[in-house]
């Protein structure tokens, strides 16, 4: 039987995961990754910070739609065949040591991207697995015998059996026109995992702040996460907006990034619970100013700003404060509001939602369901995580998925 001359198109990190597993499975198999740029896996050299936040732990997600916006289900049943636990041991096989930090993010002991990137374009070598840089996919037919017939850049042209598409997210929609002419639905790409960039000048003033256990919500929306927040210069960054942003993503969007954000800085989701702690300092310190007490460990900065918004002077005492006052405080400390007025990027980890439609897609195999022998793996699917190795950890396990079938015959 001919071997299969197989197209990975995309050298990150589904598609050099894609490539190996293809080339293990089906040792006779011809592969070529082509990717766009000179530098393979250029992503995964900047993720993380420089260092690879290559997968989580998982061990603060009771459910995968907590930490995949879009395609939760997808991923749930491909975790069936290659999950965290398989990708954490698959690296170490391959000689790079890994460790599982406090917030559950899993990097190389190395602290350093390039450990996984020369793993992976050394491994490919190995297997002979060809990596061609400054390869874009124009345009992609079908054959009359079957084949795909894929145009590049520059009027570069070549003819495979079998192609998998891991050309990663598309924030402009751009390149995906290719697949919507072969009848794939496309659901329209937008900005995922941004920051808030909020006007207030008083509240930018606490640039710095950081408050380890806060939870943000849209008034109005289902949309809520839970973290650390971070107030920069432009406005809120940290995980808590970064997995609100991932959450409502589609829904910021369409409003323009123009949007009230309600931001409960305690941490406690029960308002009842923040109305007795206030209630209790007050009966216990009487005599103390407010400034000097901070509740729920409050850094002192924000504890005073708050107080500033509520009209409570800082050196007022507790004992002084009433009623009217008391609930004023639980309000701001429980729905404190701002108004986003645009997002900003997440250092150089753009990601995107939307992208090749999962209705397009087998479950099963990631293969085409309007062209046999096309395969999708990666961010060019509609499927996207929020911050902390859950991007990755989806490439690595459709990648492997790819592999298992695209050199079936």
């Amino acid at each position: 039987m001919t071997p299969l001359h197989i197209a990975i198109i995309g050298g990150g990190a589904a598609g050099f995961f894609a490539a190996i597993e293809a080339k293990r499975n089906y040792p006779d198999t011809d592969i070529t990754i082509f990717e766009k740029n000179q530098k393979m896996l250029a992503k995964v050299a900047i993720t993380g910070g420089g260092r690879c936040n290559l997968t989580n732990s998982f061990e603060q997600i009771s459910d995968p739609k907590h930490a995949y916006p879009r395609g939760d289900k997808l991923m749930k049943r491909l975790f069936k065949r290659f999950d965290h636990h398989a990708a954490y041991a698959w690296f170490e096989r391959e000689g790079v040591p890994l460790t599982t930090q406090e917030d559950e993010c899993v990097f190389p002991v190395s602290q350093d991207a390039m450990s996984v990137v020369n793993c992976l374009t050394t491994l490919a070598s190995r297997l002979g697995i060809k990596q061609l840089g400054g390869y874009l996919l124009k345009d992609i037919s079908r054959n009359t015998d079957g084949t795909f017939h894929l145009t590049f850049a520059g009027g570069k042209e070549a003819d495979f059996d079998r192609v998998a598409i891991a050309t990663g997210g598309a924030p402009k929609g751009e390149g995906l026109d290719v697949f919507a002419r072969l009848d794939h639905d496309i659901a329209t790409p937008v900005p995922s995992l941004f920051t808030f960039n909020i006007a207030d000048r008083s509240f930018l003033t606490l640039m710095g702040t950081v408050v380890e256990d806060a939870i943000a919500s849209l008034p109005g929306t289902k949309f809520r996460a839970e973290g650390p927040l971070l107030v920069t210069h432009w406005g809120m960054s940290g995980p808590v907006a970064l997995k609100l942003s991932a959450h409502a993503a589609r829904y910021l969007q369409e409003h323009n990034y123009q949007a009230d954000v309600a931001i409960n800085w305690t941490g406690e989701s029960r308002r009842n619970v923040t109305e007795e702690e206030i209630a209790s300092i007050a009966t216990r310190n009487p005599q103390k100013q407010l400034a000097t007490i901070r509740p729920f460990d409050l850094p002192s900065r924000l504890w005073v700003y708050l107080l500033q918004k509520t009209q409570n002077d800082p050196t007022r005492k507790w004992g002084e404060l009433g009623k009217k006052n008391l609930n004023r405080i639980v309000e701001t400390l429980t729905n404190d509001i701002y108004r986003i007025t645009g997002k900003g990027r997440f250092r150089d980890e753009f990601v995107t939602c939307g992208g090749v439609s999962l209705s397009s897609i087998d479950m099963h195999t990631l293969q085409s369901k309007h062209c046999p022998g096309l395969f999708f793996a990666g961010e060019v699917i509609d499927v996207d995580a929020i911050t902390g190795g859950f991007n990755l950890q989806a490439a690595w396990t459709m990648g492997y998925v790819v592999g298992q079938h695209i050199g079936e015959q």
